[in-house]
């Protein structure tokens, strides 16, 4: 009988060990609030954090080492002093580089159309079947993102499935009367980035993805001309990524991520793949013409 209890207790604990996804840290800002008695920001952080990393979010079991590193921060901007919360979502994620102690940003977004309901103490309940809180929804929204981006990364669009299930999000979301699940809430919002993250338009961008980081930056450690060499034959991609259109969140995510990333990997590259870097970058990337007119001055 007592190895039966044993057994069940070691059953608990593996299962355990296997239903986190994510290793978050969440943090809440109130500069804004001049309340005094601010606990009830300890107890949405609290409520947060079990959320985030007390759920399954992917298919597989992730190893407690595997658990993908992302940090919310939210900054409160205005609090009726009772459980209305209006304010601004930063949301980062990153993954290992092989045979390395860097780690690689996947994704630095940051949300201003953040508005929810929170009472003190409440628990945070969500179901994929349907709308439950806007809070809920955001938080459920950025993980499928955080995990597909990463799975993106490790096999060619395996991304998908949690891209479709933020995409689900979305959907359902819509029904809550929030800011940013609706196409005309703004050109760069929740909705865009969904919807460019399941649009073939931009599958180019996610395959770019998948090479850069399995054939580009995780042969760095060992052999970094290798893994450069390999990411400068792959910039042209870039080059047909349409940021024109209406809508084009991903590719301005990617490029908030990895701009200072891709300068980095250039910086000590031969002249001819440092100056192919600097016009394919500075094309693609206009906004951060200036950061990468520094590849010319090396």
């Amino acid at each position: 009988m007592k190895a039966f209890y044993l057994y069940i207790l070691f059953t608990l604990l593996s299962f355990g060990a296997f239903a986190q996804d994510l290793n978050a840290r969440v943090q809440i800002l109130s500069p804004k609030i001049q309340s005094t008695n601010k606990r009830i920001f300890q107890s949405l952080e609290t409520a947060m954090k079990d959320f985030i990393n007390g759920r399954k979010w992917s298919a597989d079991n992730i190893l407690p080492q595997e658990r993908i590193d992302c940090n919310f921060i939210l900054n409160i901007t205005s609090w009726d002093g009772s459980s209305a919360f209006t304010g601004e979502l930063q949301v980062q994620s990153s993954r290992p580089v092989y045979n390395s102690t860097y780690t690689s940003t996947l994704l630095n977004t940051l949300d201003k159309d953040i508005d929810f309901i929170y009472t003190e103490g409440q628990t945070i309940d969500y179901t994929d079947q349907n709308y439950q809180s806007n809070l809920a929804s955001l938080m459920a929204f950025y993980a499928y993102i955080i995990v597909g981006l990463d799975y993106d990364t490790f096999s060619r669009y395996g991304g998908t499935p949690y891209f479709l299930s933020a995409q689900n999000v979305v959907s359902n979301a819509q029904t809550g009367g929030s800011k940013g699940w609706k196409a005309f809430d703004g050109t760069v919002n929740r909705y865009w980035l969904s919807e460019n993250l399941n649009n073939k338009l931009y599958s180019p961008l996610r395959s770019f993805m998948y090479d850069y980081h399995r054939n580009g930056l995780d042969l760095m450690a060992d052999n970094p001309a290798k893994g450069r060499k390999a990411i400068s034959a792959l910039l042209p991609t870039l080059s047909q990524v349409d940021r024109q259109r209406l809508g084009a969140t991903f590719p301005l995510v990617f490029f908030t991520a990895k701009c200072d990333e891709l300068i980095a990997i250039f910086a000590k590259a031969e002249v001819p793949d440092r100056l192919q870097a600097l016009d394919i970058l500075s094309k693609a990337d206009p906004s951060n013409g200036l950061k990468y007119q520094t590849l010319q001055k090396n």
